[in-house]
């Protein structure tokens, strides 16, 4: 019988993941998804979302569901994820995917959220005028800039 080595995962109760900045593969917010499909598996999702939107658009990029890719996450590094993202994402242009990184990086809020997006904003720091995206917020709030 051969063991299965289970991948450390993050605490998200008292961690956070990694940013959506990360890349992996050349896909943005897939270390991310990484860090949460593990945390997932090891019952330290805390109060992250695992499957989210961001995470429902890489997954239909890569051609998975939630489920398989948390399995695939549970028992492979780092380097064996990103090997089969390559050869997954193989049949995906190089256009198609710069067009998923953009949606996950470059999404700025709406006139319906834009009011929402700057109150959270200056509840952490009201000097950060350059924080525009939903990804810098986020990066913000977890420390990651």
């Amino acid at each position: 019988m051969t063991m299965t080595k289970k991948m450390t995962a993050p605490d998200l109760n008292i961690d956070v993941p990694r940013s959506s900045k990360d890349t992996l593969a050349g896909i943005a917010h897939l270390p991310r998804m990484i860090d949460k499909a593990r945390a997932l598996r090891n019952e330290t999702l805390g109060e992250y979302i695992y499957p989210c939107l961001l995470d429902r658009q890489v997954l239909n990029f890569l051609a998975t569901t939630p489920e398989d890719f948390a399995d695939l996450a549970e028992t492979n590094d780092n380097a064996q994820i990103a090997e089969w993202a390559e050869e997954t994402g193989c049949f995906r242009s190089k256009k198609e995917r710069d067009l998923l990184n953009s949606k996950i990086l470059d999404r700025k809020p709406d006139a319906e959220t834009l009011a929402e997006f700057l109150e959270q904003r200056n509840q952490i720091d009201p000097t950060r005028t350059d924080v525009i995206t939903w990804a810098d917020l986020r990066d913000l709030e977890e420390g990651h800039i």
